[in-house]
């Protein structure tokens, strides 16, 4: 059958010849229109009368498959709102938080009873939009499968629980745990505990690794608390003693000041005769109650080791802790001159530190001990009351004798140090003849003896001995304090002296000596001033000659300094001689 031919006037080469085109296709024409009319031979568009609807805004139209044009779909329906996904059981006392963008596809047939107070957002369900053509439906967006880091594990349902789906029959699900009854505790979860290698004899100090090996004090554990309290406390204003005694709270000694801190309550004579007995041992209460004097060591932990000094006065029982330092500090590091590091590598002799109590003069032997151990491939032997610093093998072997625990006294080591193939000895303090003597022929038979002395200045000294007399000097800032020392070397012209009696001369001699390290305690207590290292009102309270530092002071003290070197600091024993046995 032949299609119809419409004749549009057009304008072309021959005038009034037709032009023929194909007739639009049937499905191109627009839905809901009227049937429009031939077209007009005036060379007007048609027109075509509009339906009674209302009109639609529609997307341009495309093509067909025949060729022809067909207009846009109408707008789809609304989307139908979905129930929202039902609850999921829980068990009691465990919430969920929500996880954002989490979706989990439905599992036809499966019904799972709701849980009481457990609420979860809506999901975004998928949709389906209808169309009037098969050409325009829509298809339904696939939910994307769930990722293994956003999956939850929720306990399976009962098999009651489960329905068998027209589609697809439900998978075998295990039965669900019975949950605990509303009274019964939550069980916990176990926590993952990493462990870690034990640490190497090489990653700890000597000290440390002693106190792993011995730990703390075998009393610790039925010691008073509240003077374990002060112990403590010690550690925290890096103090350097503790005083326990009757009708006043315990008091503590900071930047060489003496007070109370945060326990300011008096101890009664029964609270102090109780606290100091529990860290006594069944032997040492023994020995205390006999003699009335006692030297211990006591350990609270890997940096807290005490000298511990206990006495009676006046029918009491008092006591005085002494903080002694885990670390062994350098002579560097101390502050002391470069000179009496020397002495370290002396062949044979006496070396005395000498000083007042608390100057820093079992610091001072500790660092000699120490350079000697670094150094030398020598035997050290030491005799102390108590022992204070741990001291390893290092290039030396060192052994370490406690009066009291190793042996019964000073005397009775000292008569058998000499069988005990040593070459250095060190001799906590110098007390008597007998200790003084037995110093003496050792160093006279080829040993480097080391010990301490209570003396005031150098010219106090004996023959054959170097002398390093010493004194702890407040900072200027008031907050630490800074050794001053006096060396005196036993040079021919020295020695000469103190045989002829001179002593009175051996400050000139030491003046006239600084080329070979000595110096007397003005001068260097001059030098720190004029330094600004401690204030000239300190270097005068610490003078011999007081005119003559004078002379030698030529730097003047600020007000801040002059208010520093006179007042107490309130914090921070911070000096390098901190805690130590002195």
């Amino acid at each position: 059958m032949s299609k119809p031919v419409y004749e549009i006037p057009v304008t072309g080469d021959e005038p009034g010849a037709p032009a023929s085109f194909p007739p639009p296709a049937r499905d191109s024409r627009p839905r809901n229109l009227t049937t429009a009319p031939p077209p007009s031979l005036s060379g007007q568009a048609p027109t075509y009368p509009a339906a009674p609807q209302a009109p639609f805004t529609s997307p341009p139209p495309s093509i067909s498959p025949d060729g022809g044009w067909r207009s846009a779909e109408p707008a789809p329906p609304a989307r139908p709102e979905l129930a929202p996904a039902p609850s999921l059981p829980q068990a009691p006392g465990l919430t969920l938080p929500p996880t954002p963008g989490l979706t989990l596809p439905p599992t036809p047939g499966l019904t799972l009873p709701p849980t009481p107070g457990l609420t979860l957002p809506p999901e975004p369900a998928a949709q389906v939009f209808s169309s009037p053509t098969p050409e325009s439906a829509w298809a339904a967006p696939v939910a994307s499968p769930l990722e293994p880091s956003n999956v939850v594990n929720f306990p399976p349902p009962t098999p009651t629980q489960v329905k068998a789906s027209p589609v697809q029959s439900a998978p075998p699900v295990a039965a669900a745990p019975t949950p605990p009854p509303a009274s019964a505790p939550t069980p916990e979860l176990p926590i993952a505990v990493e462990s870690f290698p034990p640490p190497t004899a090489e990653s700890l100090s000597y000290a440390e690794q002693l106190f792993a090996q011995d730990g703390v004090s075998e009393t610790l554990a039925t010691a008073d608390p509240d003077l374990i309290a002060a112990l403590s406390e010690v550690l925290f204003l890096n103090a350097s003693d503790l005083h326990v005694a009757v009708n006043t709270p315990p008091m503590f000694r900071v930047d060489g000041g003496l007070g109370p801190r945060s326990i300011t309550t008096p101890w009664s004579r029964e609270k102090v005769t109780s606290a100091l007995r529990s860290i006594l041992t069944d032997a040492q209460k023994a020995r205390f109650d006999e003699e009335l004097e006692l030297d211990i060591a006591y350990t609270i932990s890997a940096n807290a080791r005490f000298r511990v000094n206990m006495y009676q006065q006046r029918g009491n029982i008092g006591a005085a802790f002494r903080l002694i330092p885990t670390e062994i500090k350098s002579l560097q590091d101390l502050g002391i001159p470069d000179t009496i590091g020397q002495f370290a590598s002396l062949p044979r002799g006496l070396v005395l530190v000498t000083g007042p109590t608390g100057s820093g003069k079992s610091t001072t032997l500790a660092a000699l001990i120490d350079l000697v151990n670094k150094t030398r491939a020598d035997h050290i032997m030491t005799v102390e009351d108590p022992i204070e610093f741990l001291h390893g093998n290092q290039k030396s072997l060192v052994n370490q004798r406690e009066v009291g625990e190793d042996t019964h006294s000073f005397g009775a080591a000292l008569k058998h140090v000499l069988r005990q193939d040593p070459d250095v000895i060190l001799i906590g303090e110098l007390r008597d003849l007998e200790t003084i003597s037995v110093a003496l022929t050792a160093a006279e038979t080829g040993h480097l003896v080391f010990a301490t002395l209570h003396t005031q200045d150098a010219p106090q000294t004996i023959d054959r001995i170097i002398d390093v007399f010493q004194t702890l000097v407040k900072k200027a800032s008031g907050k630490g304090r800074v050794v001053a020392t006096e060396v005196l070397i036993a040079t021919p012209a020295v020695a000469n002296l103190i045989r002829e009696g001179k002593t009175f001369q051996i400050s000139s001699a030491m003046q006239a000596g600084g080329d070979l390290g000595m110096h007397t305690m003005d001068r260097h207590l001059a030098d720190l001033a004029n330094a600004g290292i401690i204030s000239q009102r300190a270097a005068i309270d610490k003078a011999q000659d007081v005119e003559g530092i004078r002379q030698l002071i030529h730097r003047v003290d600020s007000a801040v300094q002059g208010r520093g070197g006179s007042t107490m600091a309130s914090a921070g024993y911070d000096d390098a001689f901190s805690g130590a046995g002195h």
